[in-house]
């Protein structure tokens, strides 16, 4: 049995937590703000697994300036960040070309292949199960013309094992009364499904994981030093060691990174979520909108829309353009929504070829990645969770890792 430190208590350090305890670790997590603290709390709580496409892709080079001036474009860039997130851009476009997107695609469609392999077990808790519903997710298209430029992207998921449904304007009035009949076409993602509230799914898996003996240090990790035979770690309480850290840290895992070894490209993306209390009644299932870059999911304390991308670092200030864009879209897709409460702003971890990172540091086998994981944290967490007690178990991984490694960065 090993002395395990994992640092974050969203999805993945979590997973990763239950994994390494199912395997007889004794494992401490550390995160101030404790489960869901982060970008764990605010998300659209889906799991996609037809998730494959990432966001660098060919397409960039003909939108990217109508995102960066369509006043309402789900994408913004605040461009006084521009000078230090021009490395990362450059990275991005470079990562855009065809070859090395679809080399990405392919690699997220095997990592997803088995993402519902890393909750079966964990999800049969009755604590948790309560959380899982199993409707799937309707993603939609406002024109003809915009269906049609996502045939190629649909086609690619298609070859890479993802399955769908093509629904039109009646089936998806079918599906979803509730919506506005402005919708030329719709996918619907078979196998996927969603969290009713994915803050209290977490505290349920942490509470739980706490009854096993699951140690939870509200301290923030400032530093870590491999060393051998252990990796010394540094907090705002004091250090401790222990003979394996896992860095589960989303958008704050560059630093620690850095004191392995590796030098990784992380950047945040800004997210940003609204709710609407009482009205989870008006659809039955995630749904994303295309053109406008959310989704729509019924939960517990309502619905939430949630999404679009701001590139400006981590500062705490919210983009009340944003928030504006997710109410008035979300209304015009759901003419029976109220007014909006809770907005939410979070920092997804974001590489520029958009792939986490999985796997060793380049200074000790002791220090394992597991961050990155930009918009489907919910859905890669479980696999990642269990990839990591594959590592420390010295077992081999039940995927392929190479793709994921920090080393891809190198140079």
């Amino acid at each position: 049995m090993a002395n395990v430190a994992v640092i974050g208590a969203g999805f993945v350090g979590l997973s990763s937590a239950y994994w390494l305890m199912q395997d007889g670790h004794q494992v401490t997590v550390y995160d101030p703000a404790g489960a869901a603290g982060g970008a764990s709390f605010g998300n659209a709580g889906t799991f996609a697994n037809y998730a494959c496409i990432p966001v660098n892709n060919p397409s960039v080079f003909r939108d990217l300036p109508r995102y960066l001036l369509a006043g309402d474009s789900p994408f913004r860039l605040r461009w006084s960040y521009l000078p230090q997130l021009t490395p990362w851009l450059l990275r991005f476009l470079a990562s855009s070309s065809r070859r090395r997107y679809t080399a990405s695609a392919t690699a997220l469609s095997h990592l997803l292949a088995r993402a519902q392999d890393g909750y079966t077990q964990m999800t049969a808790q009755a604590s948790l199960a309560a959380y899982v519903k199993p409707s799937e997710c309707l993603y939609l298209y406002s024109g003809a013309a915009n269906f049609a430029a996502s045939e190629s992207t649909l086609a690619l998921r298609r070859s890479l094992g993802v399955n769908f449904t093509v629904q039109g304007r009646d089936e998806i009035a079918r599906l979803e009364p509730g919506l506005a009949p402005i919708f030329d076409r719709g996918v619907l993602y078979q196998g996927s499904w969603f969290l009713s509230s994915p803050a209290d799914f977490l505290r349920a898996l942490q509470a739980s994981l706490v009854a096993r003996g699951l140690q939870m240090a509200g301290s923030a990790v400032t530093g870590l030093q491999p060393q051998s035979g252990a990796v010394h770690v540094s907090t705002d309480a004091g250090p401790s060691g222990h003979d394996w850290v896992v860095v589960c840290a989303g958008a704050h895992s560059k630093p620690l990174a850095h004191q392995c070894g590796d030098e990784v490209p992380l950047d945040a993306e800004r997210g940003y979520h609204i709710m609407y209390p009482g009205a989870s009644r008006l659809i039955s299932r995630p749904i994303g909108w295309a053109e406008r870059g959310f989704y729509m999911t019924p939960m517990e304390q309502g619905l939430r829309v949630a999404g679009t991308v701001e590139l400006a670092g981590m500062k705490p200030q919210r983009h009340q353009g944003l928030l504006d864009l997710l109410h008035f879209a979300s209304k015009r897709a759901v003419p029976g929504l109220g007014e909006p409460n809770a907005p939410w702003l979070g920092f997804r971890p974001t590489l520029p070829d958009g792939l986490p990172v999985l796997g060793r540091s380049r200074d000790s086998a002791r220090v394992i990645y597991a961050f990155g994981h930009q918009h489907i944290g919910v859905t890669l967490g479980g696999i990642s969770g269990a990839l990591v007690a594959d590592l420390v178990a010295g077992r081999a991984p039940a995927v392929d890792l190479a793709p994921f490694a920090a080393s891809r960065f190198a140079g």
